[in-house]
């Protein structure tokens, strides 16, 4: 598969859609989700994978699943390993329950070797992701405590910014850090094999940030850890400005000589709530002023952050994925054990129907 610039969406929440009885419109038809977002210039999807989540979606068997549709829609696949039970993100890293009374050797060799059973079993269907990320959202590092580096400040020089407690900021727990981050990474070569054009991914949650973008990488490449995708997450109201993200990459570029992609990303559409809905963006606060809270200020953040992406020195911007854009509020409770608080953050309204700022990529 040559290297089109990839865009993409992380529809993990699909499968559970789905099943609970939602359903996808385009122009007032229903209409299949992959076929809608293929229509409109989407490329590449990426899923998340818990190793056994209580409520039985997003684990293996499931993944699994969706991976088959992905892949008879000819498009791209990556794969997110949380290597957690439930969200793994900046403030939380939680081993999986199986996990937990595993010694750190124990531990390296769980996550390789559950790396491995899992694409295997996605090789052996003809569905072998395309690319795969090893953490989700790692710069705290990950299967806390033993991979935990430290916690980010919002001032200060690097070294003063990475904070916690002073245990974790180590070449001890960096080594672990990076030893746990290997483990994945040879599992996941080993299921690969000759795969042409498998790829590693690792992500960080600091798209506007170089210097902790600088800091983390430069401690995890000391360590021997070799990939060969950087991806950030960016969001406009926790993440900094467009501009910080461009300089950002465009350092990041240069310095590490390794692809982009920017890949967890969203943009308000309304921030009026609809049947008691409750918002994560729920104010233009912290919101560009470009950028309303509308169709139009989506489509048009869309389409500025893929030229900025465009725009990283030597092709290096290899795209970006748009994170939950079909999660719409088809019920309740979710197994995230919340209600869906990203309904105006979507690319479909409250019911389902398509909006235009999807079409934004369009060839």
């Amino acid at each position: 598969m040559t290297k089109n610039f990839i865009k993409g969406m992380d529809i993990s929440f699909w499968d559970e859609i789905i099943s609970e009885g939602g359903a996808y419109y385009e122009d007032g038809r229903e209409k299949d989700l992959l076929a809608i977002l293929k229509d409109s210039g989407v490329n590449s999807i990426r899923l998340r994978l818990w190793n056994d989540p209580e409520a039985g979606y997003v684990n293996l068997e499931r993944t699994k699943l969706t991976a088959k549709k992905i892949k008879e829609a000819g498009m791209h696949f990556l794969l997110d390993f949380h290597y957690s039970d439930y969200w793994a993100d900046p403030q939380k890293q939680t081993k999986p329950k199986a996990w937990e009374q595993l010694s750190f050797p124990e531990l390296v060799q769980a996550v390789e070797d559950f790396t491995e059973q899992a694409l295997t079993e996605l090789k052996a269907q003809g569905t072998l992701p395309d690319m795969v990320q090893i953490g989700n959202e790692i710069t705290p590092g990950m299967l806390w405590e033993e991979g935990k580096v430290g916690v980010w400040a919002d001032a200060g020089t690097a070294e003063e910014r990475w904070i916690g407690e002073e245990r974790l900021n180590t070449e001890e727990q960096w080594s672990r850090l990076a030893e746990l981050v290997k483990a994945g990474i040879k599992g996941a070569k080993r299921a690969a094999g000759d795969a042409p054009e498998f790829e590693i991914m690792i992500h960080l949650d600091r798209g506007g940030d170089n210097a902790a973008s600088r800091y983390f990488l430069d401690r995890l490449l000391a360590h021997g850890a070799e990939f060969d995708v950087i991806g950030q997450s960016f969001y406009p109201w926790w993440h900094g400005t467009l501009k910080q993200l461009e300089d950002n990459l465009n350092d990041l570029a240069v310095r590490y000589g390794k692809d982009l992609i920017v890949v967890e990303t969203a943009y308000p559409w309304t921030l009026t709530p609809e049947d008691g809905l409750e918002f994560i963006v729920s104010t233009d606060e912290r919101l560009p002023e470009e950028y309303p809270p509308t169709v139009e200020g989506q489509a048009r953040y869309l389409t500025e952050l893929m030229d900025m992406i465009r725009r990283t020195p030597d092709g290096r911007g290899r795209g970006f994925h748009y994170w939950e854009p079909a999660w719409i509020p088809s019920k309740e409770q979710w197994s995230v054990n919340h209600p869906n608080n990203w309904a105006n953050l979507t690319l479909f309204d409250f019911k389902g129907n398509k909006l235009s700022s999807l079409d934004a990529l369009r060839p």
